[in-house]
Protein backbone atom coordinates (compact mmCIF):
# COMPACT_ATOMS: atom_id res chain seq x y z
CA UNK A 1 0.00 0.00 0.00
CA UNK A 2 2.81 2.48 0.46
CA UNK A 3 4.08 2.27 -3.06
CA UNK A 4 0.75 3.37 -4.07
CA UNK A 5 0.35 5.97 -1.55
CA UNK A 6 3.69 7.52 -3.13
CA UNK A 7 2.71 9.09 -6.05
CA UNK A 8 -0.66 11.04 -6.33
CA UNK A 9 -2.09 13.08 -9.18
CA UNK A 10 -5.81 14.06 -9.71
CA UNK A 11 -6.84 10.67 -10.97
CA UNK A 12 -5.14 8.25 -9.27
CA UNK A 13 -8.24 7.20 -7.17
CA UNK A 14 -9.44 5.68 -10.01
CA UNK A 15 -6.82 2.48 -10.08
CA UNK A 16 -8.08 1.74 -6.50
CA UNK A 17 -11.82 -0.03 -5.43
CA UNK A 18 -14.31 2.35 -5.10
CA UNK A 19 -17.44 2.35 -3.03
CA UNK A 20 -20.92 4.06 -3.60
CA UNK A 21 -20.29 4.78 -7.34
CA UNK A 22 -23.05 5.12 -9.72
CA UNK A 23 -23.46 2.45 -12.76
CA UNK A 24 -23.60 4.96 -15.44
CA UNK A 25 -25.44 3.00 -18.80
CA UNK A 26 -22.80 4.76 -21.12
CA UNK A 27 -19.74 5.79 -20.28
CA UNK A 28 -18.23 7.42 -22.96
CA UNK A 29 -21.54 10.56 -22.24
CA UNK A 30 -19.74 10.10 -18.32
CA UNK A 31 -16.19 11.53 -20.33
CA UNK A 32 -17.21 13.71 -22.19
CA UNK A 33 -19.02 15.38 -19.59
CA UNK A 34 -16.03 14.97 -17.43
CA UNK A 35 -13.87 16.38 -20.06
CA UNK A 36 -15.92 19.38 -20.25
CA UNK A 37 -16.08 19.88 -17.13
CA UNK A 38 -12.50 20.03 -16.89
CA UNK A 39 -12.26 23.47 -18.94
CA UNK A 40 -14.67 25.15 -16.37
CA UNK A 41 -13.73 27.86 -14.81
CA UNK A 42 -13.21 27.06 -10.94
CA UNK A 43 -15.69 27.75 -8.07
CA UNK A 44 -13.35 29.31 -6.23
CA UNK A 45 -10.10 30.10 -5.42
CA UNK A 46 -7.28 28.32 -3.66
CA UNK A 47 -6.47 31.06 -1.29
CA UNK A 48 -10.16 30.77 0.17
CA UNK A 49 -9.69 27.14 1.28
CA UNK A 50 -6.20 28.19 2.42
CA UNK A 51 -8.04 31.00 4.79
CA UNK A 52 -10.27 28.23 6.27
CA UNK A 53 -7.68 26.37 7.08
CA UNK A 54 -5.88 28.80 9.37
CA UNK A 55 -9.18 29.38 11.24
CA UNK A 56 -10.02 25.44 11.36
CA UNK A 57 -6.54 25.42 13.05
CA UNK A 58 -7.89 27.84 15.76
CA UNK A 59 -10.96 25.51 16.24
CA UNK A 60 -8.27 22.95 17.09
CA UNK A 61 -6.58 25.31 19.54
CA UNK A 62 -9.90 25.96 20.99
CA UNK A 63 -9.89 29.54 19.94
CA UNK A 64 -12.80 28.91 17.34
CA UNK A 65 -15.94 27.42 17.06
CA UNK A 66 -17.00 25.89 13.51
CA UNK A 67 -20.96 26.09 12.61
CA UNK A 68 -21.35 23.86 9.60
CA UNK A 69 -24.76 23.17 8.42
CA UNK A 70 -27.19 22.93 5.48
CA UNK A 71 -29.54 20.96 3.48
CA UNK A 72 -28.77 16.73 3.74
CA UNK A 73 -28.91 17.16 -0.29
CA UNK A 74 -29.28 20.08 -2.26
CA UNK A 75 -31.97 20.05 -5.12
CA UNK A 76 -32.31 21.46 -8.35
CA UNK A 77 -36.15 22.15 -7.61
CA UNK A 78 -35.31 24.33 -4.05
CA UNK A 79 -32.82 26.76 -6.15
CA UNK A 80 -34.70 29.81 -5.59
CA UNK A 81 -33.09 33.12 -4.28
CA UNK A 82 -35.53 33.18 -1.20
CA UNK A 83 -34.84 29.35 -0.16
CA UNK A 84 -31.10 30.26 -0.15
CA UNK A 85 -31.59 33.61 1.81
CA UNK A 86 -33.81 32.01 4.35
CA UNK A 87 -31.33 29.33 4.93
CA UNK A 88 -28.73 32.38 5.41
CA UNK A 89 -31.15 33.94 7.76
CA UNK A 90 -31.50 31.00 9.91
CA UNK A 91 -27.25 30.13 9.51
CA UNK A 92 -26.55 34.01 10.68
CA UNK A 93 -29.30 33.47 13.50
CA UNK A 94 -27.14 30.35 15.01
CA UNK A 95 -23.80 31.78 14.27
CA UNK A 96 -24.37 35.16 16.12
CA UNK A 97 -26.37 33.18 19.27
CA UNK A 98 -22.65 31.02 19.59
CA UNK A 99 -20.71 34.61 19.30
CA UNK A 100 -22.96 35.82 21.57
CA UNK A 101 -23.88 33.63 24.12
CA UNK A 102 -21.55 31.15 23.71
CA UNK A 103 -18.57 33.80 23.97
CA UNK A 104 -16.68 32.23 20.64
CA UNK A 105 -15.63 33.23 17.06
CA UNK A 106 -17.77 30.99 14.81
CA UNK A 107 -16.15 29.63 11.43
CA UNK A 108 -19.30 29.67 8.94
CA UNK A 109 -19.19 26.71 6.90
CA UNK A 110 -22.85 25.97 4.51
CA UNK A 111 -23.35 22.34 3.46
CA UNK A 112 -24.29 23.94 -0.19
CA UNK A 113 -22.93 25.54 -3.47
CA UNK A 114 -22.18 21.26 -4.09
CA UNK A 115 -23.83 18.91 -1.74
CA UNK A 116 -25.87 17.23 -4.36
CA UNK A 117 -24.15 13.62 -3.97
CA UNK A 118 -25.50 10.98 -1.41
CA UNK A 119 -24.73 7.55 -0.06
CA UNK A 120 -27.06 4.85 0.13
CA UNK A 121 -27.43 1.86 2.51
CA UNK A 122 -28.74 -0.11 -0.60
CA UNK A 123 -28.00 0.38 -4.43
CA UNK A 124 -31.75 -0.15 -5.40
CA UNK A 125 -35.18 0.63 -3.95
CA UNK A 126 -38.47 -1.36 -4.54
CA UNK A 127 -41.74 -0.43 -4.54
CA UNK A 128 -44.20 -3.77 -5.79
CA UNK A 129 -42.98 -5.84 -7.46
CA UNK A 130 -40.66 -2.98 -9.58
CA UNK A 131 -36.75 -2.42 -8.45
CA UNK A 132 -35.26 0.32 -9.57
CA UNK A 133 -31.94 2.14 -8.79
CA UNK A 134 -31.82 4.24 -5.11
CA UNK A 135 -31.92 7.92 -5.66
CA UNK A 136 -28.57 8.85 -4.90
CA UNK A 137 -28.69 12.40 -5.46
CA UNK A 138 -30.09 15.05 -7.89
CA UNK A 139 -26.14 15.14 -9.81
CA UNK A 140 -26.89 11.67 -10.25
CA UNK A 141 -30.83 10.61 -10.73
CA UNK A 142 -33.88 11.62 -10.01
CA UNK A 143 -35.98 11.26 -7.26
CA UNK A 144 -39.47 9.92 -9.39
CA UNK A 145 -39.69 6.59 -9.03
CA UNK A 146 -39.30 5.59 -12.76
CA UNK A 147 -36.84 3.74 -14.88
CA UNK A 148 -36.09 6.95 -16.76
CA UNK A 149 -35.51 9.73 -13.29
CA UNK A 150 -33.85 6.75 -11.95
CA UNK A 151 -31.49 6.20 -14.34
CA UNK A 152 -27.70 8.08 -13.98
CA UNK A 153 -27.42 10.80 -16.15
CA UNK A 154 -23.91 12.54 -16.54
CA UNK A 155 -25.64 15.77 -17.92
CA UNK A 156 -27.07 16.33 -14.50
CA UNK A 157 -23.49 16.97 -13.22
CA UNK A 158 -23.73 19.75 -15.76
CA UNK A 159 -26.62 21.89 -14.05
CA UNK A 160 -25.39 20.86 -9.97
CA UNK A 161 -22.06 22.89 -11.12
CA UNK A 162 -24.39 25.75 -12.96
CA UNK A 163 -26.13 25.66 -9.52
CA UNK A 164 -23.33 25.50 -7.08
CA UNK A 165 -21.74 28.46 -9.32
CA UNK A 166 -25.25 30.61 -8.62
CA UNK A 167 -25.58 29.66 -4.85
CA UNK A 168 -22.07 30.26 -4.23
CA UNK A 169 -22.21 33.74 -5.83
CA UNK A 170 -25.49 34.76 -4.16
CA UNK A 171 -24.05 33.85 -0.24
CA UNK A 172 -20.54 35.72 -1.45
CA UNK A 173 -23.32 38.81 -2.14
CA UNK A 174 -25.34 38.11 1.11
CA UNK A 175 -21.91 38.17 3.52
CA UNK A 176 -19.79 40.58 1.64
CA UNK A 177 -22.85 43.44 0.56
CA UNK A 178 -24.59 44.30 3.61
CA UNK A 179 -27.08 41.78 4.07
CA UNK A 180 -24.85 39.50 7.60
CA UNK A 181 -24.81 43.57 8.98
CA UNK A 182 -24.85 43.27 12.87
CA UNK A 183 -27.38 46.56 12.44
CA UNK A 184 -29.85 43.76 10.57
CA UNK A 185 -29.48 40.87 13.23
CA UNK A 186 -33.18 42.09 14.62
CA UNK A 187 -34.58 41.55 10.54
CA UNK A 188 -32.92 37.85 10.44
CA UNK A 189 -36.11 36.99 12.94
CA UNK A 190 -38.32 35.40 10.39
CA UNK A 191 -42.29 35.38 10.24
CA UNK A 192 -43.11 32.08 11.41
CA UNK A 193 -39.54 32.16 13.85
CA UNK A 194 -40.97 35.47 15.65
CA UNK A 195 -43.78 34.05 17.33
CA UNK A 196 -42.02 30.97 18.52
CA UNK A 197 -40.59 30.67 22.03
CA UNK A 198 -37.17 30.57 20.23
CA UNK A 199 -38.09 34.15 17.92
CA UNK A 200 -38.72 35.34 21.21
CA UNK A 201 -35.43 34.41 22.93
CA UNK A 202 -33.21 35.39 20.06
CA UNK A 203 -35.34 39.17 19.57
CA UNK A 204 -34.15 39.46 23.49
CA UNK A 205 -30.35 38.73 22.52
CA UNK A 206 -30.86 41.10 19.26
CA UNK A 207 -31.94 43.64 21.90
CA UNK A 208 -28.68 43.09 23.52
CA UNK A 209 -25.91 43.06 20.37
CA UNK A 210 -28.40 46.50 19.69
CA UNK A 211 -27.52 47.89 22.90
CA UNK A 212 -23.51 47.30 22.31
CA UNK A 213 -23.63 48.54 19.03
CA UNK A 214 -25.58 51.59 20.48
CA UNK A 215 -22.83 52.06 22.67
CA UNK A 216 -19.82 51.01 20.17
CA UNK A 217 -21.23 53.51 18.16
CA UNK A 218 -20.86 56.49 20.94
CA UNK A 219 -16.81 56.01 21.15
CA UNK A 220 -16.61 55.82 17.55
CA UNK A 221 -16.47 52.05 16.34
CA UNK A 222 -18.74 51.75 13.09
CA UNK A 223 -19.28 49.63 10.39
CA UNK A 224 -17.29 51.56 8.41
CA UNK A 225 -14.31 51.94 9.91
CA UNK A 226 -14.57 48.03 11.36
CA UNK A 227 -15.51 45.23 8.74
CA UNK A 228 -16.46 42.71 10.96
CA UNK A 229 -19.41 44.26 11.76
CA UNK A 230 -20.81 44.37 8.37
CA UNK A 231 -19.62 41.81 6.34
CA UNK A 232 -18.38 37.88 7.30
CA UNK A 233 -16.93 34.79 5.90
CA UNK A 234 -19.07 32.52 5.02
CA UNK A 235 -17.29 28.65 3.55
CA UNK A 236 -18.88 25.90 1.09
CA UNK A 237 -18.63 22.28 1.56
CA UNK A 238 -19.74 19.10 0.52
CA UNK A 239 -19.20 15.42 0.61
CA UNK A 240 -16.58 14.73 -1.97
CA UNK A 241 -18.61 11.02 -3.03
CA UNK A 242 -18.91 11.49 -7.02
CA UNK A 243 -14.97 10.95 -7.77
CA UNK A 244 -15.17 11.66 -11.58
CA UNK A 245 -16.87 15.29 -10.46
CA UNK A 246 -14.78 16.13 -8.21
CA UNK A 247 -11.38 15.43 -10.20
CA UNK A 248 -12.88 17.27 -13.06
CA UNK A 249 -12.96 20.16 -10.97
CA UNK A 250 -9.31 19.44 -9.21
CA UNK A 251 -7.13 22.66 -10.20
CA UNK A 252 -3.32 23.22 -9.74
CA UNK A 253 -2.79 26.38 -7.99
CA UNK A 254 -0.09 28.65 -9.62
CA UNK A 255 0.97 30.49 -6.28
CA UNK A 256 1.86 27.48 -4.59
CA UNK A 257 2.03 24.71 -6.89
CA UNK A 258 -0.78 22.34 -4.75
CA UNK A 259 -3.79 20.40 -5.79
CA UNK A 260 -7.23 21.56 -4.66
CA UNK A 261 -10.60 20.82 -5.33
CA UNK A 262 -12.42 24.10 -6.59
CA UNK A 263 -15.70 22.52 -6.07
CA UNK A 264 -15.99 23.47 -2.49
CA UNK A 265 -13.85 24.78 0.22
CA UNK A 266 -13.84 22.01 2.38
CA UNK A 267 -14.79 18.42 1.93
CA UNK A 268 -15.33 15.83 3.74
CA UNK A 269 -15.31 11.58 2.90
CA UNK A 270 -18.36 9.83 4.56
CA UNK A 271 -18.65 7.02 6.91
CA UNK A 272 -19.64 4.41 3.74
CA UNK A 273 -16.64 5.65 1.95
CA UNK A 274 -13.60 6.01 4.30
CA UNK A 275 -11.60 2.53 3.42
CA UNK A 276 -8.18 3.35 3.95
CA UNK A 277 -6.93 1.56 0.67
CA UNK A 278 -10.12 2.61 -1.87
CA UNK A 279 -10.52 6.03 -3.89
CA UNK A 280 -11.97 8.45 -1.59
CA UNK A 281 -9.27 8.29 0.80
CA UNK A 282 -6.59 8.37 -2.01
CA UNK A 283 -8.34 11.39 -3.77
CA UNK A 284 -8.24 13.33 -0.60
CA UNK A 285 -5.09 12.98 0.69
CA UNK A 286 -3.42 14.47 -2.74
CA UNK A 287 -6.19 17.79 -2.39
CA UNK A 288 -5.05 20.76 0.13
CA UNK A 289 -8.58 21.84 0.82
CA UNK A 290 -9.26 21.30 4.41
CA UNK A 291 -11.20 17.89 4.92
CA UNK A 292 -13.60 16.22 7.00
CA UNK A 293 -13.86 12.63 7.99
CA UNK A 294 -16.98 11.32 9.13
CA UNK A 295 -16.31 8.70 12.52
CA UNK A 296 -19.13 6.09 12.86
CA UNK A 297 -19.25 3.23 15.35
CA UNK A 298 -17.81 1.27 13.40
CA UNK A 299 -14.02 2.71 13.10
CA UNK A 300 -11.80 1.49 15.01
CA UNK A 301 -9.19 4.06 17.08
CA UNK A 302 -6.19 2.36 15.18
CA UNK A 303 -7.91 2.13 11.94
CA UNK A 304 -8.41 6.24 12.92
CA UNK A 305 -5.14 7.04 13.41
CA UNK A 306 -4.10 5.07 10.20
CA UNK A 307 -6.26 7.24 8.18
CA UNK A 308 -5.10 10.53 9.75
CA UNK A 309 -1.50 9.78 9.22
CA UNK A 310 -2.71 8.93 5.26
CA UNK A 311 -4.70 12.07 4.42
CA UNK A 312 -2.84 14.64 7.40
CA UNK A 313 0.91 13.11 7.29
CA UNK A 314 2.31 16.82 7.93
CA UNK A 315 -0.07 16.85 11.55
CA UNK A 316 -1.13 20.51 9.94
CA UNK A 317 -3.38 21.78 12.44
CA UNK A 318 -6.60 22.83 10.34
CA UNK A 319 -6.41 20.39 7.82
CA UNK A 320 -8.47 17.66 9.13
CA UNK A 321 -11.71 17.71 10.74
CA UNK A 322 -13.29 14.88 12.46
CA UNK A 323 -16.93 14.78 12.63
CA UNK A 324 -18.14 12.43 14.66
CA UNK A 325 -21.59 10.46 14.32
CA UNK A 326 -22.68 7.87 16.60
CA UNK A 327 -26.37 8.30 17.57
CA UNK A 328 -27.71 9.27 21.27
CA UNK A 329 -26.68 6.87 23.84
CA UNK A 330 -23.25 5.83 22.02
CA UNK A 331 -20.69 8.20 22.55
CA UNK A 332 -19.57 7.74 25.17
CA UNK A 333 -18.61 3.85 24.58
CA UNK A 334 -17.27 5.16 21.24
CA UNK A 335 -15.82 9.04 21.54
CA UNK A 336 -13.38 8.68 24.58
CA UNK A 337 -11.47 6.00 22.83
CA UNK A 338 -11.07 7.96 19.44
CA UNK A 339 -9.97 10.96 21.22
CA UNK A 340 -7.45 8.85 23.52
CA UNK A 341 -5.79 7.46 20.42
CA UNK A 342 -5.52 10.64 18.76
CA UNK A 343 -4.07 12.01 21.68
CA UNK A 344 -1.50 9.61 22.27
CA UNK A 345 0.00 9.80 18.85
CA UNK A 346 0.26 13.50 19.25
CA UNK A 347 -2.52 14.34 15.96
CA UNK A 348 -3.77 17.54 15.57
CA UNK A 349 -7.28 17.90 14.63
CA UNK A 350 -11.01 19.48 15.03
CA UNK A 351 -13.39 17.46 16.65
CA UNK A 352 -16.94 18.19 15.48
CA UNK A 353 -20.11 16.28 16.07
CA UNK A 354 -23.05 15.36 13.94
CA UNK A 355 -26.05 14.61 15.86
CA UNK A 356 -28.03 14.05 12.68
CA UNK A 357 -27.04 10.60 11.01
CA UNK A 358 -26.84 8.26 14.09
CA UNK A 359 -30.29 9.26 14.89
CA UNK A 360 -32.97 8.20 12.24
CA UNK A 361 -35.56 6.51 13.14
CA UNK A 362 -38.85 5.49 11.22
CA UNK A 363 -41.64 7.21 13.05
CA UNK A 364 -45.03 4.90 13.05
CA UNK A 365 -46.63 7.04 10.62
CA UNK A 366 -43.79 5.30 8.26
CA UNK A 367 -41.56 9.01 7.94
CA UNK A 368 -38.16 9.05 8.50
CA UNK A 369 -37.47 11.00 11.17
CA UNK A 370 -34.67 12.78 14.04
CA UNK A 371 -36.04 13.09 17.21
CA UNK A 372 -34.87 16.42 18.72
CA UNK A 373 -34.48 15.22 21.94
CA UNK A 374 -31.54 12.24 20.69
CA UNK A 375 -30.03 14.80 18.77
CA UNK A 376 -29.35 17.05 21.93
CA UNK A 377 -28.39 14.01 23.77
CA UNK A 378 -25.72 13.67 21.16
CA UNK A 379 -24.53 16.76 21.53
CA UNK A 380 -24.63 17.17 25.14
CA UNK A 381 -22.59 13.64 25.61
CA UNK A 382 -19.93 15.24 22.73
CA UNK A 383 -19.27 18.13 24.91
CA UNK A 384 -19.02 15.94 28.32
CA UNK A 385 -16.82 13.51 26.92
CA UNK A 386 -14.48 16.07 25.92
CA UNK A 387 -14.25 18.02 29.40
CA UNK A 388 -13.70 14.66 30.83
CA UNK A 389 -10.87 14.58 28.55
CA UNK A 390 -9.29 17.63 28.68
CA UNK A 391 -9.93 18.23 24.48
CA UNK A 392 -12.05 20.87 22.53
CA UNK A 393 -15.24 20.05 21.39
CA UNK A 394 -15.12 22.06 18.32
CA UNK A 395 -18.05 22.42 16.30
CA UNK A 396 -21.57 20.76 15.30
CA UNK A 397 -22.35 19.26 12.17
CA UNK A 398 -26.35 19.82 10.98
CA UNK A 399 -28.69 18.98 8.77
CA UNK A 400 -31.15 22.04 8.16
CA UNK A 401 -32.90 24.45 6.72
CA UNK A 402 -34.43 27.77 6.98
CA UNK A 403 -37.50 26.35 5.40
CA UNK A 404 -40.99 26.13 8.16
CA UNK A 405 -40.35 22.33 7.62
CA UNK A 406 -41.69 19.17 9.67
CA UNK A 407 -39.42 16.65 9.58
CA UNK A 408 -37.54 16.45 12.94
CA UNK A 409 -40.04 15.24 15.94
CA UNK A 410 -39.64 17.24 19.14
CA UNK A 411 -38.33 20.34 19.95
CA UNK A 412 -39.87 24.01 22.17
CA UNK A 413 -42.86 23.78 19.30
CA UNK A 414 -43.39 19.82 20.10
CA UNK A 415 -43.69 18.66 16.55
CA UNK A 416 -45.68 15.42 16.82
CA UNK A 417 -45.53 12.11 14.37
CA UNK A 418 -48.73 13.23 13.52
CA UNK A 419 -46.74 16.68 12.40
CA UNK A 420 -44.68 15.09 9.99
CA UNK A 421 -47.18 15.05 6.96
CA UNK A 422 -47.59 18.70 7.19
CA UNK A 423 -44.44 19.96 5.09
CA UNK A 424 -42.14 16.97 4.77
CA UNK A 425 -40.09 18.83 1.89
CA UNK A 426 -36.77 16.66 1.96
CA UNK A 427 -35.77 14.69 -0.82
CA UNK A 428 -33.48 12.58 1.22
CA UNK A 429 -32.82 12.87 5.23
CA UNK A 430 -34.87 14.78 7.40
CA UNK A 431 -33.53 18.29 8.43
CA UNK A 432 -33.87 20.51 11.22
CA UNK A 433 -35.98 23.49 11.22
CA UNK A 434 -35.61 26.97 11.45
CA UNK A 435 -36.97 27.19 15.06
CA UNK A 436 -35.04 23.75 15.82
CA UNK A 437 -31.82 25.29 14.53
CA UNK A 438 -31.98 28.30 16.76
CA UNK A 439 -33.25 26.14 19.80
CA UNK A 440 -30.46 23.78 19.29
CA UNK A 441 -28.16 27.22 18.85
CA UNK A 442 -28.71 28.52 22.08
CA UNK A 443 -28.06 25.08 23.67
CA UNK A 444 -25.11 24.75 22.16
CA UNK A 445 -23.96 28.09 23.55
CA UNK A 446 -25.16 27.47 27.01
CA UNK A 447 -22.88 24.05 26.75
CA UNK A 448 -19.87 26.81 25.34
CA UNK A 449 -20.41 29.15 28.23
CA UNK A 450 -20.37 25.96 30.36
CA UNK A 451 -16.72 25.28 28.96
CA UNK A 452 -15.82 28.45 29.02
CA UNK A 453 -16.95 28.38 32.67
CA UNK A 454 -14.98 25.03 33.76
CA UNK A 455 -12.11 26.37 32.24
CA UNK A 456 -11.85 29.58 34.28
CA UNK A 457 -11.57 31.95 31.42
CA UNK A 458 -14.84 34.02 32.47
CA UNK A 459 -13.48 34.11 36.04
CA UNK A 460 -10.40 34.90 34.45
CA UNK A 461 -11.44 37.96 32.14
CA UNK A 462 -13.93 39.59 34.88
CA UNK A 463 -10.58 39.73 37.24
CA UNK A 464 -8.53 41.26 34.64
Amino acid sequence: MSAKRAAWSPDSWSALPIMQVPDYPDPQALKDVEAKLATFPPLLFAGEARDLKKRLAEVAEGRRFLLQGGDCAESFAEHGPDHIRDFLRVFLQMAVVLTYAGGTPVVKVGRLAGQFAKPRSKPTEKIGDVELPSYRGDIINGMEFTEEARTPDPQRMLQAYRQSAATANLIRAFVQGGYADLERVHQWNMNFVAGSPQGHRYEQLANRITESLSFMRSIGITGENTPQLRQTNFFTSHEALLLGYEQALTRLDSTTGEWYATSGHMVWVGDRTRQADHAHIEYVRGIRNPIGLKCGPSLDPDELVQLIDIINPDNEAGRLTLISRFGAGKVGEHLPKMIRAVQREGRKVVWVCDPMHGNTISAESGYKTRPFGRILSEVQDFFAVHRAEGTHPGGIHVEMTGDNVTECTGGATEISDADLSDRYHTHCDPRLNADQSLELAFLVAELMHNERVAKGEIAAMASA
